[in-house]
């Protein structure tokens, strides 16, 4: 546990969730098991950049962060994530819609069945 980064300024509970149940969420990283995810080796991914999953539910750590349950579209595999670790598909930034193009209607098009952008 010794790799657990505490940064003792940021306290992300004083300010309601970033993503809400239900979101569209689009993973920023590559996540791989840390030992905690039943069934899996450690180093094994459960999420790759680019997945695209539900929020599922909210939870806290450590009295400092939320971690977002999500359900990963393509593995099914329902993993604990930080907000920084998430982009939602659902509340796009004005700006990044505008970066997008077109293209902010082919992610307004991810469904269920769809497992990555």
């Amino acid at each position: 546990m010794g790799d657990i980064s505490r940064d003792s300024d940021t306290v992300e509970l004083t300010a309601p969730p970033v993503f809400k149940y239900g979101e569209r969420v689009i993973s920023r990283y590559t996540i791989r098991n840390d030992g905690t995810y039943c069934g899996k080796d450690i180093g094994e991914v459960l999420a790759r950049k680019g997945d695209v999953g539900f929020i599922t539910s909210i939870g806290t750590f450590l009295q400092q962060y939320y971690i977002y349950a999500v359900e990963f579209i393509g593995s099914g595999h329902r993993v604990g994530m930080r907000g920084r670790e998430l982009v939602s598909l659902d509340n796009l930034p004005p700006h990044v819609v505008e970066a997008l193009g077109e293209r902010v209607h082919e992610l307004a098009g991810i469904t269920a069945g769809d497992e990555r952008v």
